[in-house]
């Protein structure tokens, strides 16, 4: 009886398992994949975003690091 029970537990999950995929499947379709040309320009922008935001820190880090070493020195 307990091998029955496990069979048909295991036939529900994997019903579960197929109709969970066959969602996400039907979700990825309805996703707007960009083209090339997008996909250069938005990696263009966050390498740009990043560099700028990398000095903007790296400014920020040596103005202080020099004041701490004034005022420690």
């Amino acid at each position: 009886m307990g091998s029955v029970k496990k069979q048909a537990e295991a036939l529900a999950k994997k019903e579960k398992t197929s109709e969970y995929l066959r969602g996400v499947w039907s979700e990825l379709k309805k996703v707007h994949w960009p083209d090339r040309q997008q996909l250069l320009t938005y990696t263009a922008v966050v390498l740009v975003t990043v560099a700028i935001v990398s000095a903007m820190l790296w400014i920020v880090d040596s103005g202080l690091s020099i004041v701490i070493t004034k005022i420690l020195g």
